[in-house]
């Protein structure tokens, strides 16, 4: 296992910021759904940030044996899940904002007809 940058809560503050900019300039999105977005974004990245912890305190406890596999495996498995989710859950929202940017983009042809009428 190579190591990797330990994410803090600090980087993950940061991506928040970042994420709500890129929300905020929705200009269709509506308040709350921009606030629900913003918390799932930031818990899914709390959520694999602290398996991600779990998962390399358990896998650097272990020796390599039989038996740390018996005792830390069905656990591990369960890290690897929670951050597998966490990851899905963000590809889901990315694809809601790809969506909602889709929606707010795209022309309306009778929205179009009226502001040129006046």
């Amino acid at each position: 296992m190579t190591k990797q940058a330990e994410l803090t809560y600090d980087d993950i503050k940061d991506k928040v910021k970042c994420f709500e900019s890129l929300i905020n300039s929705i200009e269709s999105l509506q308040g709350k759904k921009k606030q629900l977005w913003k918390e799932i974004y930031e818990n899914a990245f709390i959520d694999r940030m602290n398996a991600y912890m779990l998962f390399t305190d358990a896998y650097t406890s272990m020796t390599g044996g039989i038996n740390d596999h018996i005792q830390l495996g069905a656990q591990m498995s369960k890290y690897i899940e929670r951050m597998n989710k966490a990851n899905d859950q963000l590809i889901k929202l990315a694809e809601l904002i790809s969506k909602e940017e889709d929606k707010s983009s795209s022309i309306n042809s009778d929205d179009l007809f009226k502001q040129i009428q006046g």
